[in-house]
C-alpha cells in the first residue's frame, strides 16, 4: 500500500466512521482515533460484504457504501458500549 493509498484510507475512514457516529443514537465517549479506525475497518468490512454478494465494487457503488456506513454504525455502538464512560468533573488524563 502507498502512502497516498494510507491517507485515503484515514481520511475515508474518518468519514465512514463520522457517518456511523451520527447515526447512532446518544452521546458516544470515543476519542476521535477511535471512530477513524472504526470507520477504517467498517470500510474494509463494506466492501468485503459487497464482494461477498457479488456487487461490482469499482469506483462509487451505493451498495458498498451502504454496507460500510451499516457496519461504521454496528461497530461504532459497540465500542460505544464497551468503551469506559467519562465522568462529570473528573480529569480523563488521570
Amino acid at each position: 500500500m502507498t502512502i497516498g493509498g494510507i491517507i485515503t484510507a484515514i481520511i475515508f475512514g474518518a468519514i465512514i466512521g463520522s457517518l456511523g457516529r451520527l447515526i447512532v443514537p446518544g452521546k458516544q465517549d470515543l476519542p476521535v482515533w477511535l471512530t477513524v479506525v472504526a470507520g477504517i475497518v467498517a470500510a474494509f468490512v463494506g466492501t468485503a460484504l459487497a464482494n461477498a454478494f457479488d456487487l461490482e465494487t469499482r469506483g462509487w457503488n451505493f451498495w458498498e457504501t451502504l454496507f460500510q456506513i451499516a457496519a461504521a454504525v454496528i461497530i461504532v455502538a459497540v465500542l460505544a458500549a464497551l468503551w469506559p464512560k467519562r465522568r462529570a468533573g473528573t480529569d480523563a488524563r488521570r
